[in-house]
C-alpha cells in the first residue's frame, strides 16, 4: 500500500521537475522558442504560474506559460488575455520578434477586441526598440514609423496614440539624420548634386525636425558649388527667417558674403556671343550679310551640281565638258 501511495506522488514530482527544467531551458540564454513538456493543468493554475514568473522577472518562462494557456485552453476567456500577456512578456524579455508575432496574432483573431489598441501598441514598440543608429540600414525604423502611424490612425483618442505621436516625431528626426549623414558623405567626396538632393529631401519631408537648420545651410553651400546662386540665396533667406539666431545662419551669411555676384559686362552690338573660330560652332553673320552658301564654295573633291546653259544644246557634267554652240548645231536633213 505504501508503494501504491508513493507512486502518484513520485509522478507529480517528476512532472514538476520536468516543467521546471523546461521553463529554465525556455528562460536561458537562447533566444529561440523552446517547447515545454505538455502537462494538463487547469487554466487557473497555468495563468497564475505564468503571472508569478512575470512578476519575478522570468520573462521568457512567463511567455512560455502564457502560450501554454492558449494551447491547452484555446476557447476560454483566459486564452485571449494570455495572448496579450505573452506578447508583453516577450517584449520585456527583449525578444521583439516573438512579441510582434504574438501581438499580430491577437489582432488577426480579435480585431474588434477592446484590447486591440494595446496589441497595436506592442507591435509598434517591438519595432521602435530595434531602431539602430543612423550609420546602419533604416528598414526597421520605417517599419516602426508605419506601425506607429497605423496605431495613431486607428485609435487617435487613446493614451497609446498620444505616446505614438511623440515617438513618430522622434522617428522622423532619426530618418532626417540618416539623410543628413548621406548628404555629408557626398559632400566629402565633392559630389555636390547628390548632396544637394539629400539636403533638399530633408527640407521637403522632415522640415519640422531638428536637422532643418543645418539642411538649409548645406543647401546654400552646395547650391553655390553648383553655380546656382539664386537657389543659394533663397535657402539662406529661409534660414534667416526661421532660425535667425543660430550658428547655421551665421555660416550661411558668411558663405554668401564670400561669394558676391559678379556682374557680366554688356556685349557690344554686332559682336557675336561666341567668338568666330570656336571649334564646333558655325561662324556667325553680321546683320545684312547673307547666310547662303555661294555656289562656287563647294567642298573640295565634291561633284559639282549639273548646270544648264540656255545658249547650249547639251548639258554636260565633268571636268572637261564638251559644249556645242546652238548656232553651229547641225541641222537635221
Amino acid at each position: 500500500m505504501r508503494i501504491l501511495r508513493s507512486r502518484p506522488l513520485l509522478l507529480a514530482v517528476v512532472a514538476g521537475t520536468a516543467f521546471t527544467m523546461g521553463g529554465c531551458a525556455r528562460g536561458g540564454g537562447g533566444g529561440g522558442r523552446a517547447d515545454i513538456p505538455y502537462v494538463a493543468r487547469d487554466v487557473g493554475t497555468l495563468y497564475t504560474a505564468a503571472k508569478k514568473r512575470l512578476d519575478t522577472g522570468q520573462y521568457k518562462e512567463a511567455a512560455a506559460l502564457f502560450d501554454e494557456v492558449e494551447r491547452q485552453h484555446p476557447y476560454s476567456i483566459w486564452a485571449r488575455r494570455a495572448q496579450l500577456m505573452s506578447a508583453f512578456s516577450y517584449y520585456l524579455g527583449k525578444d521583439y520578434t516573438q512579441s510582434i508575432q504574438s501581438a499580430q496574432r491577437f489582432i488577426s483573431v480579435h480585431p474588434g477586441n477592446r484590447d486591440a489598441p494595446y496589441a497595436y501598441y506592442l507591435v509598434a514598440l517591438g519595432y521602435y526598440e530595434q531602431i539602430q543608429d543612423v550609420t546602419r540600414d533604416q528598414r526597421i525604423t520605417r517599419q516602426a514609423l508605419d506601425a506607429l502611424g497605423e496605431l495613431n490612425r486607428r485609435y487617435p483618442n487613446t493614451r497609446y496614440a498620444s505616446d505614438a505621436r511623440l515617438k513618430i516625431d522622434l522617428v522622423n528626426d532619426h530618418l532626417a539624420g540618416k539623410e543628413m549623414e548621406i548628404g555629408r558623405f557626398y559632400m566629402a567626396r565633392g559630389q555636390w548634386l547628390a548632396a544637394n538632393m539629400r539636403f533638399r529631401q530633408v527640407i521637403d519631408q522632415y522640415q519640422t525636425t531638428t536637422h532643418a537648420p543645418e539642411a538649409l545651410m548645406r543647401l546654400t553651400e552646395t547650391s553655390l558649388q553648383l553655380g546656382m546662386r539664386e537657389e543659394a540665396k533663397k535657402s539662406a533667406a529661409v534660414l534667416g527667417a526661421n532660425y535667425p539666431g543660430t550658428d547655421w545662419y551665421e555660416r550661411a551669411y558668411k558663405i554668401m558674403g564670400e561669394n558676391p555676384v559678379k556682374p557680366i559686362a554688356p556685349v557690344p552690338t554686332g559682336t557675336p556671343i561666341v567668338p568666330d573660330g570656336t571649334p564646333g560652332v558655325q561662324a556667325s553673320s553680321l546683320p545684312g550679310e547673307s547666310t547662303e552658301t555661294p555656289r562656287d564654295a563647294q567642298p573640295a573633291g565634291s561633284t559639282p551640281a549639273p548646270t544648264a546653259d540656255p545658249a547650249t544644246s547639251t548639258t554636260t557634267v565633268g571636268p572637261n565638258p564638251t559644249v556645242t554652240p546652238a548656232s553651229t548645231a547641225p541641222t537635221p536633213n
